[in-house]
């Protein structure tokens, strides 16, 4: 782990969490390894992003908004999960109605001045994979943790470490969380 880097906690919420409606395959793995990084960070290079449905939705999301309206009202489904919700006080978290954590200015703006951004979180083929995809096209080298990362099933989680993949060592560097604790 570097000094500079600033780690992302891409929308650790219980929506995602098993027996829930949008239950990713290890999101308490993900969490757990989310922990062994949060011990070791310092509070100042961490960001938690909670996805919150649009607002003012325009297209697609407006039909997102309609179909999901349930999940989307109910407090406890976008909460933090519990072993991140204890600890959320410690660091920023933003609220975010994109995919991308780094639609959000202020987030952008610590990645610009980040020498890496890591990327862990829910869901690996969506929200973390364009939060990555954007801090590459900020110029951000973009660390992946497979085991601090969880999707909806073993083929799309292996489809986004596969892309990032295609942008490394240039662009990617895709390791566990004990190589990424372990590094120096």
């Amino acid at each position: 782990m570097r000094k500079d880097d600033l780690i992302i906690v891409v929308d650790m919420q219980n929506v995602y969490c098993k027996g829930e409606p949008w239950a990713c395959l290890d999101t308490e793995g993900a969490a757990e390894s989310i922990l062994k990084i949060l011990d070791k960070a310092s509070p100042e290079q961490v960001i938690l992003t909670e996805f919150l449905a649009p607002e003012d939705p325009v297209g697609a999301w407006k039909v997102y908004n309609e179909t999901f309206r349930d999940i989307n009202e109910n407090e406890y489904m976008n909460e933090l999960v519990p072993q991140l919700k204890e600890r959320a006080a410690a660091y920023k978290v933003f609220g975010k109605s994109t995919f991308s954590s780094l639609k959000v200015p202020e987030i952008q703006a610590l990645a610009r001045k980040a020498g890496r951004v890591v990327v862990t979180g829910v869901v690996a083929e969506c929200c973390v994979l364009a939060t990555a995809f954007d801090a590459v096209d900020l110029g951000c080298h973009v660390v992946y943790l497979t085991d601090a990362v969880s999707g909806f099933d073993h083929e799309k989680e292996r489809g986004a470490m596969l892309a990032m993949q295609g942008l490394a060592p240039v662009q990617s560097t895709i390791m566990t969380t004990q190589e990424y604790l372990d590094e120096e």
